[in-house]
């Protein structure tokens, strides 16, 4: 399903595209599949420091992510491209906005994955792509057919269905979606270069997780000269696994549209969906159950109707 999804979308076709953009977005697609697999699979390496706290683990991410983005922009000669853009005000407090709601992200997702929610963190990201879409709509002016339209309402429905069933919503799968969604709107509309807003992005948070890093932090394992090697460069690679994710995310949004990009975003939460069941056996309750059927159910129509899209397309005669 996953593969049709991927591959039946029009927006996604390139035999009927200039020969530079037919570059650029097999290129995206490219960046997609591999931000959204290495994201599918870092609950495995944020299970190896679940001992360590949600708020400390993401002052790693931050302080890592930044001196990881400094070294690629050095290394790569974008050094000027990051002057000319932090010496424009308006963009850095774009910048800033959309480090916020990263920043916030990163803390619930780490969270989530440490404290046995996983599910819960691949029911957010299930949401997210259909999430997305709405706000490409809402925002962009992309358009959706009727069939994509009722597959988004259906997502909704699901949702509602565990606020009757459960008395709650899922909080946690809202905010992961609501954040990271927004997060991508905001970098979509940026004509930045991709290392080089993750930096400044970086650099926004660094101040602040220094600060509360130095003053705040009091645990076994905040001093690092403390800690054992191997616990060390568990707690550096949260540098890498930050970044590299995230570069190919921006990326693929500079060279496909949101529409496009939410088939990819299933391949994320499609693997945290069987870590979870299966490696971690956390419970999957009936209620939400339910509510992953509609997401699936939602998913499949979207698709079916891109491949009949798709046909419909194939029938024009190109020059």
């Amino acid at each position: 399903m996953l593969l049709l999804a991927f591959f039946s979308n029009p927006s996604l076709q390139v035999y009927s595209m200039p020969t530079t953009e037919k570059t650029a977005l097999r290129g995206g697609i490219i960046f997609a599949i591999s931000a959204y697999t290495m994201w599918g699979i870092a609950p495995l390496y944020f299970k190896l420091i679940d001992h360590i706290n949600a708020d400390e683990i993401l002052v790693h991410r931050i302080v890592w992510s930044t001196v990881l983005l400094l070294l690629i922009v050095l290394l790569t000669k974008r050094w000027r491209n990051f002057v000319d853009t932090i010496s424009q005000p308006k963009i850095v407090m774009q910048l800033t906005i959309s480090a916020t709601f990263l920043a916030v992200n990163w803390f619930m997702f780490i969270w989530a994955v440490n404290n046995d929610h996983l599910l819960d963190a691949s029911l957010g990201y299930y949401i997210n792509p259909l999430f997305s879409v709405a706000l490409g709509v809402i925002f962009l002016g992309e358009r959706l057919r009727p069939w994509q339209l009722f597959a988004v309402g259906l997502a909704f429905v699901g949702v509602m269905i565990q606020l009757f069933m459960v008395g709650s919503l899922p909080m946690i799968s809202l905010a992961l979606a609501a954040t990271f969604g927004t997060y991508g709107l905001l970098r979509k509309k940026m004509p930045l270069d991709s290392f080089v807003g993750l930096l400044i992005e970086s650099l926004m948070m660094l101040p602040i997780a220094l600060i509360y890093w130095l003053l705040f932090l009091k645990t076994s394992t905040t001093n690092m000269l403390d800690n054992v090697m191997s616990l060390n460069m568990l707690l550096v690679c949260a540098g890498i696994v930050t970044t590299a994710p995230l570069l190919c995310f921006t990326a693929a949004t500079k060279r496909m549209t949101l529409s496009a990009l939410g088939f990819f975003q299933y391949i994320g939460p499609s693997i945290m969906f069987i870590l979870a069941t299966f490696y971690y056996q956390e419970p999957l309750y009936f209620a939400k159950l339910i509510t992953f059927a509609c997401l699936w159910t939602a998913l499949a129509i979207f698709s079916f109707d891109s491949v009949k899209a798709r046909k419909q397309a194939r029938k024009i005669v190109i020059p």
